[in-house]
């Protein structure tokens, strides 16, 4: 009796630890999710690469989980990893540079504004004799602003280029589903005594 207690215990603590970890469904794949414990059903939904995922309880080969919506289902293991996939890694830093890219596209336009009109400025200057402190006055206040300008374009100047950095990720994707599918064979034919069964 006391064993069975202790045993409930250790169980409970499991569970509970399991409950509060985040998995993410792995990459190129669409993983069924069932209502059955084995997945012996049909999967109710299809849940694309990189969705999060709430696990619940865990066994060796299933994992009881619940969807960001709150549905829960079960799911085969083998395809939960602990690391966000690189294509959803890869959607979140397009959408960072073009963050970048639209701030320095504003910054080279308000400098590109700045520097016609003290150019503007300085035709006037010298067309213009009598109010020449005023202007210098204008001009000084404008080159202020320019180089402001200046500053604040030089922040954008060493970020990342697109055409660097999409072939990088590209080739960070591809490593990623090589490396994937290696583990994946690995652990195939680990489970199998050394044959490779699909």
């Amino acid at each position: 009796m006391r064993k069975r207690a202790l045993l409930g215990l250790a169980l409970g603590a499991w569970i509970g630890s399991a409950s509060a970890e985040t998995l993410y469904v792995t990459d190129v794949l669409r993983l069924g999710i069932h209502a059955a414990p084995d997945t012996s059903d049909k999967p109710f939904e299809n849940l694309v690469s990189g969705t999060p995922l709430e696990v619940l309880e865990r066994s060796t080969s299933y994992a009881h989980v619940r969807m960001t919506d709150g549905r829960e289902g079960w799911v085969k293991t083998t395809y939960l990893v602990a690391d966000k996939p690189a294509a959803a890694r890869i959607l979140e830093l397009e959408a960072e540079i073009g963050g970048f890219e639209s701030a320095a596209a504003a910054a080279k336009t308000a400098q590109t504004a700045a520097e016609d009109e003290l150019a503007k400025l300085r035709t006037e200057l010298h067309a213009t004799t009598g109010s020449g402190e005023s202007t210098k006055e204008t001009i000084d206040r404008l080159e202020h602003e320019n180089q402001a300008h200046m500053e604040q374009l030089e922040q954008y100047r060493y970020t990342l280029p697109l055409a660097w950095v999409v072939p990088a990720l590209v080739v960070a994707l591809v490593a990623g589903f090589l490396a994937g599918l290696w583990w994946l064979d690995a652990l195939i034919r680990r489970r199998h005594g050394g044959f490779r069964v699909y």
